[in-house]
């Protein structure tokens, strides 16, 4: 179990590593080619967008043996990512695009494949330790990787960040298969159904999932609405130079890996409805701390929200991985990510209209609606280890 966990937290630093790199360095080749900002922006677009068919793209993984599909995946990712050694001009802008929507495409299916194969590799009591770990890695890696692929990028050009971005996806395919499986019932062939519906019924049907999901996606909208209230601050309220926002990015990245560190004892412990919870009031508190007109306060507040949001998306992440049944794991772990993700497509560009009624109204409201969500699904006590995990259930009784 040991040796599997190790694994998983290195395909999470290599995979965290290539991802977070070339998709800095993507939006950068486009605004050098074309000098346009807003086709430079498109190019995030085109990563996010795909999440939006998780619950289609979830059901493959519920059709197919699922490690040989990631693996898969990760191999045509590198395949696509080298094509991009193509790009010698404006006229090859389309190539960088269209590799976006590829790792678009291969986010939703690694992350659900990733989460679906986990309970077969680790016991249940493991499962919060390693989706922590695995957090803090991921973070860890925005810290450091968009520095690094920058660097590359200014050093030696695109073609150099291509090389490194799709090594990558090759070693965590390795990883991949040097994970050993202890359970093959996620083999047996789904049934055919609506992937859409039948995510939505398992996900929101039972209240140990239905919870935590439901808060992870108010607070994970809330961070994509307060990105440009965030900039407004510290710019036109406390008068900083904008680098002052790359100091708030790091103290939000370090409480997030100090937040993941810690949220598996906090789930056995608790449970991941009192985890969730825990997780959207803290980052309520770190977004009503960016208002206060004192810049100390400022990097207080985003080191709290750092430590809340993760355990959000990791006590979701651990309830639907041990109260699904292993068939549906796959559409129902790309539904969730459709569900806690998908809002953010709509947040951002609402955000950014509602900075102009000033910086702090958008930082009261989404404090507001994080801690609205939280009454309004009013965690009752519930005891995990009471609780049967789905996963051991016979789908047919659902």
């Amino acid at each position: 179990m040991r040796r599997n966990a190790g694994l998983f937290v290195a395909i999470s630093l290599l995979s965290g590593f290539g991802s977070s790199a070339m998709t800095l360095v993507a939006g950068i080749w486009i605004l050098d080619l074309t000098g346009s900002t807003g086709l430079a922006a498109l190019a995030g677009l085109c990563v996010y967008a795909p999440v939006l068919a998780g619950p289609w793209l979830g059901g493959l993984l519920d059709r197919a043996p699922r490690r040989p599909l990631v693996i898969a995946v990760n191999l045509l990712l590198a395949a696509a990512l080298l094509a991009l050694l193509a790009v010698r001009g404006p006229g090859q802008t389309w190539l960088i695009f269209a590799v976006s929507c590829a790792y678009g495409v291969s986010y939703v299916l690694i992350d659900a494949g990733e989460t679906a194969l986990l309970p077969s590799a680790l016991s249940p009591t493991e499962l919060g330790d390693v989706n922590g770990w695995r957090s803090s890695a991921q973070e860890g890696m925005k810290l450091v990787a968009p520095l690094a692929g920058a660097g590359l990028y200014a050093w030696h050009g695109g073609h150099a960040v291509v090389v490194l971005s799709a090594a990558m996806p090759v070693l965590v395919a390795t990883l991949y298969a040097a994970v050993r499986l202890n359970r093959t019932s996620h083999d047996q062939p789904a049934p055919r159904r609506n992937g859409l519906r039948t995510g939505l019924s398992v996900l929101f049907g039972q209240r140990v999932t239905r919870v935590p999901v439901t808060l992870a996606a108010v607070s994970i909208a809330m961070s994509g609405f307060t990105t440009a209230a965030i900039y407004a601050v510290v710019i036109t309220e406390l008068r900083l130079p904008t680098t002052f926002l790359g100091v708030l990015a790091s103290a939000q990245g370090a409480g997030s890996i100090i937040g993941g560190l810690i949220v598996g004892r906090l789930l056995a412990r608790r449970g991941p409805i009192a985890v969730g919870v825990a997780g959207t009031v803290l980052f309520a508190l770190g977004l009503l701390a960016r208002c206060l007109p004192w810049w100390p306060v400022t990097i207080a507040g985003a080191l709290v929200a750092g430590v809340g949001l993760p355990w959000t998306l990791v006590a979701a992440v651990t309830a639907v991985q041990t109260h699904t049944p292993s068939a549906l794991l796959g559409r129902v772990s790309a539904t969730a990510n459709t569900a806690m993700f998908g809002p953010l497509v709509v947040a951002i560009p609402l955000g950014a209209a509602a900075v102009h009624l000033g910086a702090r109204p958008p930082l009261v409201a989404a404090v507001a609606i994080c801690l609205t969500a939280v009454v309004v699904t009013h965690p009752r006590p519930l005891s995990l280890r009471s609780a049967r995990p789905m996963a051991d259930r016979d789908p047919a009784t659902r």
